[in-house]
């Protein structure tokens, strides 16, 4: 995993009913799998990963997305949900001839990345769900009303703070790796969040509130593994576990992480992110918790 690769990144301005959006593509000319498309979390960008490319590229090639509504992406309406976004992932892969892909989707990408593996299942050869539910949560509805006000009032450093409070476990809930790099990282990227980009966060969360985060059909058919930090409080195990029963897939929680698993422990998730998508045994892996079947 530590080896250095020699690679070519391209964005591609494309367009989906009218919505222009941005898509990175990343390679060094590895195909011990399917290209994996990365679909994060609403406070992430295609560069957001930058640090996953140098990581995966010696196995694959990478599709990274801003979809409509995110970056540097066209703003999109709230009654735009899931499906809609879903579909923007096919526009993209079929505009640039990726064929089958693996689909990883952390916190609100996950919700994508289920729908795009249900909508479209002879397009998804594996899918990967970090910090996902079932539904939204009464706690996480209550806080986008609560940052709505906040925005609204100008309240900015307070709405940073209180975000990070939300996103990550408190401090006596475990042992979180990085804890205080990545509540001050995150702090600062809430905090400096243009006029622009508040908006879009706005409407994203209004999306949430709008529209289902899961639908129990159609069935996935391809491979699924589940996954958060063994201390998430936004997405709490016993929640992603339900998600991994409904689609007969596999559930395991990274140790020494919450919610933000992505940032707090970057390397062992691209590790894990290698080794399922090339079919390698996971049950041995000294950063997980063990791995439950449905």
């Amino acid at each position: 995993m530590s080896q250095t690769v020699c690679m070519q990144a391209t964005d591609h301005e494309l367009d989906f009913r009218g919505f222009r959006f941005v898509a990175r593509t990343a390679t060094a000319g590895n195909s011990a799998t399917e290209p994996v498309v990365v679909l994060g979390g609403s406070s992430q960008d295609r560069l957001s990963w930058l640090r996953y490319e140098r990581l995966l590229l010696s196995h694959t090639s990478m599709l990274t997305l801003e979809l409509p509504g995110y970056g540097d992406a066209d703003p999109l309406p709230v009654e735009h949900g899931m499906d809609f976004l879903a579909d923007t992932v096919r526009h993209a892969v079929d505009t640039l001839s990726l064929g089958p892909v693996n689909v990883f989707g952390a916190c609100f990408g996950a919700s994508v990345a289920l729908r795009y593996a249900q909508r479209h299942p002879r397009r998804t050869a594996r899918l990967m769900l970090g910090g996902t539910a079932v539904e939204i949560s009464p706690e996480y509805t209550a806080s986008a009303k609560r940052w709505r006000g906040m925005v609204d009032e100008g309240l900015l450093d307070d709405l940073a703070q209180d975000m990070v409070e939300q996103f990550m476990a408190p401090p006596d809930h475990g042992l979180v790796r990085r804890r205080a790099a990545v509540a001050r990282l995150m702090r600062q990227r809430f905090a400096r969040l243009t006029a622009r980009e508040l908006a879009m966060d706005i409407t994203h969360h209004e999306r949430l509130l709008s529209h289902p985060w899961s639908l129990p059909e159609p069935a996935v058919t391809a491979p699924v593994l589940v996954f958060t930090g063994e201390h998430d409080t936004i997405t709490p195990p016993p929640v992603g576990r339900r998600v991994a029963q409904g689609v007969r897939g596999r559930f395991t929680t990274i140790k020494e992480a919450d919610h933000l698993v992505q940032i707090e422990r970057d390397t062992d998730l691209a590790d894990l992110m290698a080794r399922f998508f090339t079919d390698q045994p996971l049950e041995t892996l000294s950063y997980l918790n063990p791995v439950e079947r449905f």
